[in-house]
């Protein structure tokens, strides 16, 4: 298959109409049609259904369409890292979620800058659910993760520290006083009902919770007295004076990992993860 035709199948699955996905290539038709025939023809399976009415895919389409997603992806990722190797060779790029690990991103980078020849570092501010698809399509280099809220499936990955979990409260609330509480402690709040994050897809699940994409957010909200949230201990750090932050006993322990692609060849990376794994 050539990238061309690729391209032309995944505009058409997505769209489940000829008319919408020639619009989207900026061709005709016809030429789009007969591109599809064609491949279908090669490959010895039907990849779409086709009435008067609609357009579907077929189990065999379903996996192209996925399969094709990732070579597309992979293609324009390659396309970039090569420009950036041309344009800029002494950088890279660091995704972090915005505001969070901001002591241990304050230490990694101080130590990193000191490193003879350090690369410079762009940080690329990224809500919950993006570090993944940064990495793969190449607009990040490495990100710090947070096991197990974030997926690292497909990295390679250095674990830097481990640390418990609190609750965030408004300081007005009666168990914002407690030393410690116990998950079941939180769940018990039907006037906080616990903060919805996206998923890997970007869409939140189901819940009263309130949707929430960054800690700015997060923290607002909780402060109005909307939602609450159990995040790691370093979360908790610094936090305004309406907000409190309570040690959850049995809440599961939180691993801060760095990550970047396992096809990653860059010096500056490999210098990066060295210094943050002996820090």
């Amino acid at each position: 298959m050539e990238i061309r035709e690729l391209r032309y199948f995944v505009a058409v699955a997505e769209e489940l109409h000829f008319g919408k996905a020639a619009q989207r290539l900026g061709m005709a038709q016809p030429p789009l049609s007969r591109a599809i025939t064609q491949l279908e023809r090669r490959l010895g399976v039907p990849l779409l259904e086709r009435t008067s009415r609609k357009v579907a895919l077929t189990e065999a389409g379903a996996v192209l369409l996925a399969e094709g997603r990732a070579i597309l992806g992979a293609v324009t990722a390659a396309e970039r890292r090569t420009r950036r190797a041309a344009t800029a060779p002494s950088s890279l790029v660091l995704a972090v979620k915005s505001g969070t690990a901001g002591r241990l991103l304050t230490k990694l980078l101080d130590a990193y800058a000191a490193e003879p020849g350090a690369a410079a570092v762009d940080l690329l501010l990224c809500e919950a659910h993006q570090h993944q698809q940064l990495l793969q399509d190449g607009q990040a280099d490495v990100a710090l993760l947070h096991l197990p809220f974030d997926s690292a499936a497909g990295l390679d990955t250095e674990a830097l520290c481990t640390e418990g979990q609190v609750a965030i409260l408004p300081s007005s609330h009666p168990l914002a006083d407690r030393s410690r509480l116990r998950m079941a402690d939180v769940a018990a709040l039907p006037e906080l009902p616990m903060a919805r994050w996206p998923g890997p897809g970007g869409n939140c699940p189901e819940g009263p919770g309130a949707e929430v994409r960054n800690l700015t957010q997060l923290f607002q909200l909780i402060a109005l007295g909307r939602t609450t949230a159990v995040l790691p201990e370093s979360a908790g750090a610094d936090l305004r004076r309406d907000l409190a932050a309570v040690p959850v006993l049995d809440a599961p322990p939180v691993t801060t990992v760095i990550a970047w692609p396992p096809h990653s060849r860059l010096r500056a990376v490999a210098d990066l993860v060295r210094v943050a794994t002996r820090r």
